[in-house]
């Protein structure tokens, strides 16, 4: 367990920050901005779960979870090293994806099919999904320009994409399941 019983360390004063096998790089490195778009995630959809109820809260909470996890994963480069390690490195699993995939289709078996394509906006938590979702694709971005260089975790990257989708359908679940989403109207403004 993580033990923080200073906060200032001043390591980070000089730009550099430690990676999780204690490598230390330019806090503007490609991993640091991926990992640090997903804890970013985490802070909106901590936002999200403000306006959440129920089932819905209940999942937002295994997110935040699961968003500490993958942190955790991209924060640890030598993924060739993890089977010798002292302390094997926490990863994003197959079965993380499986879960969210499942609950899209659970949602989804819900929803109107689309008819067009939908404006960010509605109630004030899929407002706040639709923030999430884009974060989610940005996080998602900055993980596949890492893999170019260095080996990521497949799932971690699945979990990324997956993520956005899963919160593209809850907020439209929490657009009354659609009913109230807010449609594009092409040209609408010319």
């Amino acid at each position: 367990m993580v033990v923080l019983n200073k906060i200032y360390t001043r390591t980070g004063d000089g730009g550099t920050t430690a990676l999780g096998n204690g490598d230390r790089v330019a806090k503007h490195d490609p991993r640091v901005e991926a990992y640090g778009t997903s804890d970013e995630l985490n802070c909106f959809v901590g936002v999200a779960r403000l306006s959440a109820e129920g089932e819905t809260d209940d999942a937002l909470a295994r997110i935040q979870n699961d968003l500490f996890d993958l942190g955790a994963d991209l924060c640890r480069p030598d993924m060739a090293a993890d089977a010798e390690a002292e302390y094997p490195p926490l990863r994003m699993t197959p079965e993380q994806v499986d879960r969210l995939e499942s609950e899209i289709d659970v949602m989804n078996a819900a929803l109107e099919p689309l008819r067009s394509f939908i404006l960010p906006g509605g109630s004030p938590l899929a407002a706040q999904l639709h923030v999430c979702r884009t974060v989610a694709r940005r996080a998602e971005r900055l993980a596949v320009l890492l893999a170019e260089d260095t080996a990521v975790n497949e799932a971690a990257v699945k979990y990324l994409n997956r993520l956005s989708d899963w919160f593209f359908v809850a907020a439209r679940m929490a657009n009354n399941a659609g009913k109230d989403d807010v449609l594009w109207v092409p040209g609408a403004n010319r």
